[in-house]
């Protein structure tokens, strides 16, 4: 209905225009909104409001010139002038009601955008180190970003989503020796296992089946490891020193088979990340390696690109990128003295692969902690040709879970954290997916395990999945009582429906297509959810007050209609945000 009031603002404004009353080179933005207020009708706009000034007229004045060149229409009653300017439009309750049939007519195509060759979109989410299973903080970037790129296809958007392996790097070279040590504590070897390792269970369970596949080959005497190894902090030395010291001396001694170990751990906690996302439905077009930057020699192409613009130089040996040309606070480091480079190096490098793919807009979706990356990134972007505006960065605020009063601390390098598996296992995917995304992401969020797992009107989830499940429940109490629901006869019979409930949860269906386009656009999966909420809220009012099963054959058929409708849209609108819609509960 707003696309058909904002029509015939439009030919009002094409014909005042044509007479002269407006100039030519006028150009309207046209915004129709729902009015709070029932008195001022069912929709209002500004429209006279915002033309007022370039068109050099009253805006009380203009909007009574745009109201009497409005077309006739069946669907607009009349229309009011209110305020400084504002139109406010009411339409007949036939129009009202034209949602219900659309609803039906389309199912699960309704609110969908029409796929076109519009941009395409990349959404890169999650892309957590693997060095360890994911936490229930991982959960909520792996639930934001999945329902964003579903959102963003809603809408018609071509979307590929993306997950980055952090596959080289120091803190792989961690779980490698981590890994290494286990295996030669199972080889009946005494030691002392670093302070800065992987320390988690998980870790002993790679190592075994490392022992299983391979024996004893990569066995050696830890007192050869050990010797003359810088100490751990625990005796008075430095745990970055000795754990550095300790990757050093594995590759040194075990030279070949140390990518075999190295391999054994990243093959074995990537497999487990896939497995439960996947669990999880969430699920990527791209795995794409780190390592693949090196070998692809990336790395240092995208290097030669900044150096031969002249944003890189030479300083006590390391090599530097410009960033603060680009109002980065400092410089930053591209490559150390020693030749390697840097995770930054890296990061310049796939993003400049992400613009070669083709992509119109990228989309990262990172931890809150990467708030200050953002610039950098943008200027490392800039600075090899590409605009930096086409990057997006959402981040994403870590959920804090709660047993009881008592919040539950993580840490994966100490092993003490609660998986995303473990929470899913304990208050089911729905809950999880579904919680994570209703509210803004940059938002702190505490999740209540206990809310998640009632069965009550204050879960959310459960509350909008009752109101599917108890049309579903009406349905089949109509076929055993005998009758049977004439969707035809149904959709003739709408406008018996007249009390306010009833009108109000219409108009809740009619605004479902415009809130998926806002949520995929402005990348607000929360709004989504808040709409369900509402929808589901207006339906078990109207339910409570009104009885399905009648014997009036016609109102009871416009009633199941309207239900049936509600269904749909709770159905389409809970696939997007990853829930199920269960038909009974």
């Amino acid at each position: 209905m707003k696309e058909q009031i904002a029509q015939l603002i439009e030919t009002a404004l094409a014909s005042l225009i044509a007479d002269g009353t407006l100039p030519a080179d006028i150009a309207p933005s046209i915004q129709v909104e729902n009015t709070r207020d029932k008195s001022h009708g069912d929709f209002a706009s500004n429209i006279a409001l915002t033309l007022a000034k370039p068109a050099r007229r009253n805006p009380r004045e203009l909007a009574q010139q745009i109201c009497d060149a409005l077309p006739t229409s069946s669907n607009v009653e009349k229309t009011e002038i209110a305020g400084p300017g504002f139109i406010n439009f009411f339409v007949s309750q036939a129009s009202i009601f034209t949602v219900v049939g659309d609803i039906l007519a389309q199912g699960d195509a309704f609110g969908r955008g029409t796929p076109d060759s519009g941009p395409r979109m990349q959404v890169e989410f999650v892309s957590a180190n693997p060095t360890g299973p994911l936490h229930v903080g991982h959960g909520r970037g792996a639930a934001y970003g999945a329902t964003v790129a579903d959102l963003l296809e809603a809408a018609g958007i071509e979307v590929e989503r993306e997950y980055y392996v952090n596959d080289a790097g120091r803190q792989m070279n961690i779980l490698a020796v981590s890994v290494w040590l286990r295996y030669l504590e199972l080889n009946d070897q005494e030691l002392t296992f670093p302070s800065n390792g992987y320390q988690g269970f998980y870790i002993r369970d790679i190592a075994h089946d490392l022992l299983k596949a391979h024996g004893d080959r990569f066995n050696v005497p830890v007192a050869e490891l050990f010797f003359d190894i810088v100490a751990d902090e625990p005796a008075g030395g430095d745990k970055e020193l000795h754990i550095d010291a300790l990757i050093e001396r594995a590759q040194q001694m075990l030279a070949d088979d140390y990518e075999r170990v190295f391999n054994a751990g990243l093959d074995a906690i990537l497999g487990d990340i896939r497995e439960d996302l996947s669990e999880f439905g969430v699920d990527y077009q791209v795995w794409f390696s780190e390592r693949s930057l090196t070998h692809s020699g990336d790395v240092e192409r995208a290097l030669e690109q900044l150096e031969a613009r002249g944003y890189l130089y030479e300083q006590e040996g390391n090599l530097w990128f410009r960033s603060t040309d680009f109002g980065d606070d400092k410089d930053r480091v591209v490559k150390r003295a020693n030749g390697q480079t840097t995770y930054f190096a890296s990061d310049i490098a796939y993003h400049m692969n992400k613009f070669e793919r083709g992509f119109d807009q990228v989309v990262n979706i990172w931890g809150a902690d990467h708030h200050g990356y953002i610039t950098r990134v943008k200027a490392a972007i800039q600075a090899l040709g590409y605009d930096p505006e086409k990057l997006v960065v959402k981040l994403v605020q870590f959920a804090i879970l709660y047993r009881g009063s008592e919040r539950v601390q993580m840490s994966t390098r100490s092993g003490s954290f609660v998986t995303l598996r473990e929470l899913r296992n304990e208050v089911g995917n729905d809950a999880c997916r579904f919680f994570y995304v209703t509210r803004k992401a940059d938002q702190h969020m505490d999740f209540d395990l206990e809310l998640a797992k009632s069965e009550s009107k204050d879960n959310p989830v459960y509350y909008i999945q009752y109101a599917h499940a108890r049309v579903c429940s009406v349905l089949r109490k109509l076929e055993s009582e005998g009758m049977a629901w004439d969707q035809a006869a149904g959709l003739e019979a709408l406008e018996r429906l007249e009390s306010e409930t009833e009108k109000d949860l219409v108009m809740q269906l009619g605004k479902y297509p415009e809130t998926l386009q806002h949520a995929a656009l402005n990348f607000e999966p929360h709004v989504l959810a808040n709409y369900l909420r509402d929808l589901a809220g207006d339906f078990h009012t109207w339910y409570n007050g009104h009885k399905l099963i009648i014997d009036d054959t016609e109102l009871r058929n416009a009633r199941l209609t309207l239900s049936v409708a509600v269904r749909q849209v709770l159905a389409n609108g809970l696939k997007l945000l990853g829930v199920s819609a269960p038909e009974q509960m």
